[in-house]
């Protein structure tokens, strides 16, 4: 996609707040512990190489991703660490994720078979994490007879398999209620039961467990969401202040103009001005990301909250502002605002969604500015 450098309106991504989490969490952690970066689906929408370098540098061991193509950029721009990718790849991929050192996960006994067979084309062996399905229902063995007929399969083909690592992935850990996190710490416990030597990473804190259950067990944090500064639960459980929000999305008035008393605005005619009305229009649309759903929400203006009038448009939004703002205004959808805020929650429960979607859906045409 082509990126809007000639365009005033992009995702400023603070650096140093990205280290400052990095650094909170291993502050947290148990000195056995090892911190992952998880950069899926370009670090949230941050930008996966200057969040994995900086992550790097603020102590991550490892990065997670969720698609080969993530784990070979790492590797190509010179990340030496443990990549481990968190999704399913095919079994022919095999050579080549062996042969960049990129780590995978192994849910079931087939795809092991299945890599065997590529496998014999080089000499590299394949790093494993053996993904338990303990309540998730996404990947992973669910039985210890499966789990254990897996571990005997790579033991006996030693020289194409190293066993790196065993994981399980948490479905409520961010919840206040703990009943159905405590019945997948049982279920984990009972098929670990089988692993008779443990491999080298045994992980099942994603950012949640991390920051509400520090009594699971594991030598590795998988760490998400929080390593941006944002709450996993949402509102549902406190996040320490110590974690800040590293984005901001903004850009600027490009046109102003007055309308009045029954002009109407926007596709569909959904909003119609019932005085004379000041109208800004702003250069971003749902094509960068900014949800269609967003009419009605109020940004900031010159330090002012002002409502999106009119639907969101691909490219652009109308705002109603109280007077005639200059063009080239600043204009704040996400970050502060002369000491207004408007964080990525607000706008995800505007839109009844999440804040990992919200950042997610920010288009690689909105350019990213590194502070």
């Amino acid at each position: 996609m082509v990126e809007g450098n000639h365009r005033n309106t992009q995702a400023i991504i603070n650096l140093k707040a990205i280290e400052n989490n990095i650094v909170a969490e291993r502050k947290r952690m148990s000195q056995e512990q090892k911190l992952f970066a998880v950069v899926k689906a370009n670090a949230y929408g941050h930008g996966i190489i200057p969040i994995a370098k900086v992550a790097e540098r603020a102590g991550a061991a490892g990065f997670c991703v969720a698609i080969v193509d993530e784990a070979l950029a790492l590797r190509a721009a010179g990340l030496d660490e443990t990549i481990l990718v968190l999704g399913v790849t095919p079994t022919n991929q095999a050579c080549l994720l062996a042969e960049n050192k990129i780590s995978v996960a192994v849910g079931d006994l087939g795809y092991l078979q299945g890599a065997l067979t590529y496998l014999k084309d080089t000499d590299q062996k394949l790093r494993i994490h053996l993904a338990l399905d303990t309540g998730m229902g996404r990947i992973g063995f669910r039985n210890k007879e499966d789990l254990n007929e897996a571990i005997t399969f790579i033991n006996n083909n030693r020289n194409k398999f190293n066993f790196e690592g065993i994981f399980t992935h948490f479905a409520t850990a961010d919840s206040a209620d703990e009943e159905y996190y405590k019945k997948q710490i049982t279920t984990f416990n009972d098929l670990m039961s089988v692993v008779k030597k443990k491999p080298r990473y045994v992980h099942v804190a994603n950012s949640a467990a991390a920051l509400w259950h520090r009594e699971c067990s594991g030598n590795v944090v998988r760490f998400g969401i929080t390593m941006y500064g944002l709450n996993p639960s949402g509102e549902a459980l406190e996040l320490p202040q110590t974690f800040k929000a590293a984005l901001s999305l903004t850009s600027e008035v490009a046109a102003i103009k007055q309308i009045g008393k029954g002009d109407s605005v926007g596709y569909g005619k959904t909003y119609t001005a019932e005085m004379n009305e000041w109208i800004a229009t702003i250069p971003i649309g749902y094509a960068d990301g900014w949800p269609r759903c967003m009419q009605g929400f109020k940004i900031l203006i010159d330090g002012q909250y002002c409502e999106i009038v009119g639907r969101v448009c691909m490219d652009q939004i109308m705002v109603r502002v109280p007077y005639s703002v200059k063009v080239g205004t600043e204009v704040t959808l996400i970050g502060e605002n002369q000491e207004e805020k408007i964080t990525a929650l607000d706008v995800a429960k505007y839109a009844k969604t999440i804040s990992y979607e919200i950042l997610c859906g920010i288009s690689e045409r909105v350019q990213r500015k590194y502070i």
